[in-house]
C-alpha cells in the first residue's frame, strides 16, 4: 500500500509559481504518462468511496474530469460535468467565487442533478476548498444533496478542510 502511495507521490511534480508566484503547482501529466500508476489512483479513490452512498459524481473541469470520468464508470453511476462559463450548451446554474489567485466561475446544467439525487465532488487535487465549497453551492441549487469529497491530492497545508467542515473527505495522498 504505501509503496503505491509513494509511487504516485513521485509522479506527481511540483511547479513553483504556477499560474503565479507563490503558488506551488501540483501537476498530475507525469502520472498520466504512466498507465499502471494511473489506474493504481483510480482504484485507491474508487477504494476510499466505494462504501459511500451516491448516485452521481460531480467534478469540475478539466483534470477533475480525468479521474471523475472513469471513477462513474467503474462504479457505475452518473457523471455531472462543471464547466467554465459558455462551455455547456443548454441552460446552467452559475456560480462565482474566490480562488487562492484569482476569481473564477462555474456552471452545471440545471437538469444534470434530480431533486434529492445523492452526490460526490471528484478532483485532482484540493487546495483551499474555494472550488469545492462553490460546486456544493451549484449541486444543492438544483436540489442535489452531497454526501462527500474524493480528490486523489489533498493540500492539508492549505486547510480546506476548514472550509468543507460539513463533509465526509476522502485523498488518497496528503501533502
Amino acid at each position: 500500500m504505501q509503496t503505491e502511495i509513494n509511487e504516485i507521490k513521485r509522479l506527481i511534480r511540483d511547479i513553483p509559481d504556477f499560474p503565479e508566484k507563490g503558488v506551488i503547482f501540483k501537476d498530475i501529466t507525469p502520472l498520466l504518462k504512466n498507465p499502471r500508476v494511473f489506474r493504481i489512483s483510480l482504484d485507491k479513490i474508487s477504494d476510499l468511496i466505494d462504501e459511500w452512498d451516491f448516485d452521481c459524481i460531480v467534478s469540475p473541469e478539466s483534470r477533475g474530469f480525468i479521474f471523475a470520468a472513469p471513477l462513474a464508470y467503474k462504479m457505475e453511476k452518473e457523471f455531472v460535468p462543471v464547466r467554465k462559463p459558455g462551455k455547456l450548451p443548454y441552460k446552467t446554474y452559475s456560480i462565482s467565487y474566490e480562488l487562492e489567485y484569482g476569481k473564477s466561475t462555474l456552471e452545471m446544467h440545471v437538469d444534470a442533478i434530480d431533486k434529492g439525487e445523492k452526490v460526490i465532488i471528484v478532483d485532482d487535487v484540493l487546495a483551499t476548498g474555494g472550488t469545492t465549497k462553490a460546486i456544493i453551492e451549484l449541486v444543492e441549487k438544483a436540489g442535489g444533496i452531497v454526501v462527500g469529497v474524493a480528490c486523489l491530492a489533498e493540500l492539508t497545508y492549505l486547510n480546506p478542510r476548514q472550509t468543507l467542515t460539513n463533509f465526509e473527505i476522502a485523498s488518497v495522498i496528503k501533502y
